[in-house]
């Protein structure tokens, strides 16, 4: 690993807020490693700074620590800069209600916590040594719906989200005897393939009159991860245009 470029380890990159991430930390000119269920997609493969790539379904316990070490192989003995923990699920029902508390099965539940919240957790865990050689910083990606009822959002996904919240808390106090700072983003409604096809509905509730954009999500990533934000930890910054506010 080129001991002079920053490195960035992101899971989740096939589509939306994650691949909006990696485009904007390569044009930076960031090395970037990533991870998803699928692969990348064809052009994304012509980014010569998109130097890894690893498919894998990081909702599995086994599977994220043959991860951790796969990745750590390529890190070495280098540094990593930033750690982005984007990649997770919003089920429905089989009949595509939102899994609530009252229905669905509660392996689901295990199934949403495992990938949206242990995982997380795992991966500062694993990458915590080349975080620290990097003085680098993490970043967890919760929603919205972790601070408030949502109506399109599951409650297995919205208390997740709210647990990954208080764990971001957590890990910046820890994580600072490292070096390392610990912050987190909350998108509000974002385009991506995980949007609900009624949250037009929404839009008269945020005050900025629009859904938010993969890019506006990547931007504040990039801020904090960067020297920009060298004194900020523990905070969790709200990408919503405002509608968290109501």
């Amino acid at each position: 690993m080129d001991a002079e470029r920053k490195t960035l380890l992101l899971t989740g990159a096939s589509r939306g807020i994650g691949h909006a991430t990696v485009r904007r930390f390569s044009d930076a000119g960031w090395r970037v490693i990533t991870a998803s269920r699928e692969g990348v997609p064809p052009e994304c493969k012509r980014d010569p700074n998109w130097t890894h790539h690893v498919t894998a379904d990081l909702g599995a316990a086994g599977a994220v620590e043959r991860f951790i070490a796969e990745v750590n192989g390529i890190i070495g003995e280098g540094a990593l800069q930033a750690l982005v923990n984007n990649a997770g699920v919003s089920p429905k029902t089989p009949f595509k209600e939102r899994l609530g508390c009252l229905n669905g099965d509660l392996a689901d539940w295990r199934d949403v916590f495992q990938l949206n919240f242990f995982t997380p957790l795992a991966l500062s865990r694993g990458f915590a040594a080349a975080l620290a050689r990097g003085e680098g910083a993490i970043v967890n990606v919760t929603s919205i719906a972790g601070h408030a009822v949502h109506p399109f959002a599951g409650s297995a996904y919205s208390t997740s989200k709210a647990a990954l919240s208080a764990l971001t808390r957590e890990m910046a106090v820890e994580f600072a005897q490292l070096g390392v700072r610990v912050n987190a983003v909350a998108p509000g409604e974002i385009e991506t393939a995980m949007l609900s096809p009624e949250t037009d509905v929404l839009i008269p509730r945020i005050p900025l009159h629009r859904l938010g954009t993969p890019e506006d999500v990547a931007s504040t990533i990039f801020y904090l991860c960067g020297a920009d934000s060298a004194y900020v930890t523990g905070t969790e910054i709200f990408i919503t245009g405002g509608q968290h506010l109501y």
